[in-house]
């Protein structure tokens, strides 16, 4: 049976994979625009490893040969309710989805859609809110979600932990100062480090989104990073 993400308004979630609808497989865009009365404004993460996708909406194919590590533009769309069907390459939309939920896309509001893995390895959809409040001057918006096969982690910045006991598929946020940050992922408690170190670069005035996913059996732990710049 199909299950049903809603997201409300206030907290400027939106729904899903309905930004499948955009087509495009570029990196997140630097830009964000505001939402209209009746539009949101939504992007897509494809974090399951190994796995090329077609997504369908309502029964129509929204976005073909989507790779894994890669992030969609965020597009504006109509506010409704899409049944979202995530296929293997090829396979829709008469086989069997990897994944599918119907979610509701609320106006006004500003999110991404991450297909991931689950800590146990199961494909899944989750809805994360995006902020894309102003920061101060000289300030960066600094946020990480854990979407990998692999159990709570801790996230560091130049060696200092900013983020304790991430869990699968939850996010924390902080603002930090702007310019470039030397980071990885350890598992929680421990100096084990199993994804990274990277380099993030945090251009003033943006919100920027750092995915830590991939499998850890699998040994195809990454980072994929989003920049979505702020509202004015």
């Amino acid at each position: 049976m199909t299950s049903r993400i809603s997201l409300a308004v206030a907290a400027s979630a939106c729904a899903g994979a309905c930004a499948l609808a955009l087509g495009a497989t570029a990196p997140a865009a630097a830009a964000h625009s505001a939402t209209s009365d009746d539009k949101a404004m939504v992007s897509v993460f494809h974090g399951v490893p190994g796995l090329t996708v077609d997504v369908y909406a309502n029964g129509d194919e929204l976005l073909g040969d989507f790779e894994p590590g890669t992030v969609t533009d965020p597009q504006a769309l109509d506010a409704g309710t899409y049944d979202i069907q995530v296929f293997e390459d090829g396979q829709g939309p008469d086989g069997t989805p990897a994944v599918e939920k119907e979610i509701d896309v609320p106006a006004g509001a500003n999110a991404t859609i991450a297909a991931h893995l689950s800590a146990d390895g199961t494909p899944q959809l989750t809805a994360f809110v995006d902020d894309v409040s102003q920061v101060e001057a000289g300030q960066a918006r600094l946020t990480v979600r854990h979407v990998a096969a692999v159990p709570a982690v801790d996230v560091r910045a130049g060696g200092q932990t900013v983020f304790k006991s991430l869990e699968n598929p939850k996010q924390d946020t902080t603002v930090v100062d702007a310019g470039t940050i030397n980071a990885d992922v350890v598992l929680a408690g421990t100096d084990t480090v199993a994804i990274g170190p990277a380099d993030l670069n945090l251009d003033e005035g943006t919100s920027n989104v750092v995915y830590a996913w991939g499998s850890a059996e699998d040994d195809n732990l990454a980072l994929s990073t989003q920049t979505l710049g702020n509202a004015q």
